[in-house]
């Protein structure tokens, strides 16, 4: 994996994902340079210094665009106003969860990703799943179909968000092969979590029934092709989902993450990388605890063993053999004990061929293409 700041996970990871979801290169280098030795101190330090050095090289791009826009250039204006939402969000995924300025920030983003929707990509609008008395924000991105179409419903993890399942080009490559994709912010995440207080939760298939619920109202969705999709945390998430909620038609674990609570145990006694700075205050947040000992004995429930067994649809398991987050045994385990599946495949991607990372984030194309393949094929 390429590491900007040596020895500093968290952070690099950070970087992978943005320059593999479209950022630039010089950009992105303009964003890091001024805190390179920060990165020195750990991943904890420096985080308010990193969102204001990335804020204000996506503030320098959405003065360009709003220029370009003005002149007419709108093609180009929305290509800025994405990547700045880009780097906002990875910048704000860094913060910690007390931070006072981090909802502000989040909503500029927000701001910034509907103003490329509308200039370059109005295949992609704003949805809300009904759910719980409250509502699940999500992007709908369409296929160029004719009429109604298979859809992927597409989940995050602990600290993604719509915005980084859109910027991954992900619904875009389910588009040319005809699929439709929903990006939702589960519970826990995105603005489910920082502006309308709905925490995680271990039965996933009560927000996989909200989604399918919705989906079956849109005329341009095939109601016997809805299928589940789930990186990193959505690896539990999304196979949860899929063994109790039967009518989704197949299921993708994007990172086997079988066994979470295991992984928050392993990582108690600093084994293994984080996913984020000021972990703990992170995993409390999205999960409405305010203990840690409380937090871990709910995560504990947070495992797949007598669950993936209850899937009866085709079972796609990806992992990276250098996943320094999730154990590539996870990935095995879950594939082992998927026997009702009609169809299940294990794929592992090797450093040789990139994607060896955390959900492929190091080679994020090479892995998404393979799962969109393997959807197309399903859905064939």
């Amino acid at each position: 994996m390429f590491e900007y700041f040596p020895g500093n996970y968290v952070w690099n990871l950070g970087v992978v994902a943005t320059l593999n979801s479209g950022g630039l290169i010089d950009e992105v280098d303009r964003a890091c340079r001024p805190i390179r030795e920060l990165a020195a101190q750990g991943s904890d330090v420096g985080t308010r210094e990193f969102m204001a050095s990335w804020a204000s090289v996506a503030e320098d791009l959405a003065t360009q665009a709003a220029a370009d826009e003005a002149a007419g250039h709108l093609r180009t204006a929305g290509q800025k106003y994405q990547r700045a939402t880009n780097y906002l969000a990875q910048a704000e995924r860094m913060q910690s969860a007390k931070s006072p300025d981090r909802n502000a920030f989040y909503q500029r983003l927000l701001d910034l990703q509907q103003k490329a929707f509308d200039l370059i990509d109005p295949a992609t609008t704003r949805v809300a799943v009904p759910f719980e008395g409250a509502l699940l924000p999500a992007y709908f991105t369409k296929a160029p179909a004719t009429g109604p179409a298979p859809t992927i419903i597409l989940w995050n993890g602990l600290d993604s968000t719509k915005e980084h399942m859109y910027a991954s080009g992900f619904a875009h490559e389910l588009a040319a092969r005809g699929i439709n994709t929903l990006m939702v912010d589960c519970p826990g995440s995105g603005e489910a979590l920082r502006f309308l207080g709905l925490t995680s939760r271990v039965e996933t298939e009560d927000w996989a029934a909200a989604c399918v619920d919705y989906l079956l109202t849109c005329d341009d969705v095939v109601p016997g092709k809805i299928g589940l999709v789930g990186w990193s945390l959505g690896g539990y998430y999304a196979p949860r989902a899929a063994a109790f909620e039967k009518r989704l038609a197949l299921c993708v674990a994007w990172g086997a993450n079988h066994d979470w609570g295991a992984v928050q145990k392993r990582r108690l006694e600093r084994e293994g990388e984080n996913p984020v700075p000021h972990y703990w205050d992170h995993v409390l947040w999205v999960w409405g605890e305010t203990d840690l000992d409380t937090f871990i004995e709910k995560a504990s429930s947070v495992n797949l063993d007598g669950v993936v067994e209850k899937i009866t649809v085709p079972f796609l398991i990806c992992h990276g053999e250098n996943d320094r987050q999730i154990p590539l045994e996870y990935a095995h385990r879950s594939y082992q004990q998927a026997v009702n599946s009609p169809r299940r495949e294990l794929r592992v991607f090797t450093a040789a061929e990139g994607g060896a990372e955390h959900i492929g984030l190091d080679h994020f194309a090479h892995v998404q293409t393979y799962i969109a393949d393997w959807i197309a094929g399903e859905f064939a």
